[in-house]
């Protein structure tokens, strides 16, 4: 499994496994193991998270991959995520292996490799939901934590929720929360959601039921809902030696130009 922080299992978190609640309504109603009230928390969260304007969230994360012999080894990485709605964006990725910088500003997408001393800025259209879709589309890059403003789009389909549990109260980083536990076809899925007027995300824990190791992935969430930048936070302004690139297309031969 590649661990890149632009891959989609990664930087799809809670919020992607979340819009399976609105998919499983009906579900909700017919099944005895699912918890009415789980879903409508999922529900609650996602009206929520639609709705904020401006936010900054760091995402520490640690995701386990399966080696040949059958080992888990253990990763960490870390996001901090800074959005404008619609159309601003300044996320940082960073890990053992790498570390990525992206900027938009409504107009222009950059993606900066600090370590590797490397750039490349293309055009962007004009809101964040259309840039994921176009970045992936043509580049197959995926923003960390896409699904921020992706999340409760007409068109996203989530896969069923077969369980759903609400386990009962806990805390996170001394945060007081609702603890959450639902099945899906090979995935089990737990997630602490805020108490309170702001119903957020505070903790995931994924497992792949699907593989006998069962490696999982686990993110914990802190968030400021009043962050402090200004308009030239999403100006990218290239540091003293940064080589400018350019971005291979999906399709595109290596080497071509």
């Amino acid at each position: 499994m590649d661990h890149n922080l632009c891959r989609r299992y990664l930087t799809r978190t809670v919020l992607v496994l979340a819009i399976a609640a609105l998919a499983a309504s009906a579900e909700a109603q017919r099944g005895s193991a699912v918890n009415p009230s789980a879903i409508k928390a999922l529900n609650d969260m996602a009206s929520y998270l639609r709705n904020l304007k401006a936010f900054q969230v760091e995402s520490a994360t640690t995701t386990d991959e399966v080696q040949d012999d059958g080992q888990l080894i253990q990763y960490t990485a870390r996001i901090n995520f800074v959005v404008q709605m619609p159309d601003k964006l300044l996320a940082t990725a960073s890990s053992d292996r790498n570390e990525r910088t992206f900027i938009y500003d409504g107009k222009t997408f950059t993606m900066f490799a600090r370590r590797a001393g490397y750039y490349a800025t293309v055009p962007a259209p004009p809101t964040l939901r259309e840039l994921d879709d176009a970045l992936s589309e043509k580049f197959d890059i995926e923003l960390p934590l896409a699904d921020l403003f992706r999340f409760g789009s007409p068109n996203w389909k989530g896969a069923d929720i077969k369980a759903a549990t609400d386990v009962g109260p806990s805390e996170v980083g001394g945060v007081t929360c609702e603890h959450y536990a639902f099945r899906q076809d090979d995935v089990d899925w737990q997630v602490w959601i805020q108490k309170g007027d702001h119903p957020l995300p505070r903790k995931l824990v994924i497992t792949t039921t699907s593989e006998a190791e069962r490696p999982q992935h686990t993110a914990t969430y802190t968030w400021n809902l009043a962050p402090s930048f200004n308009q030239e936070s999403f100006t990218f302004v290239p540091p003293a030696g940064a080589r400018k690139i350019v971005l291979a297309t999906v399709g595109e031969p290596q080497g071509d130009k």
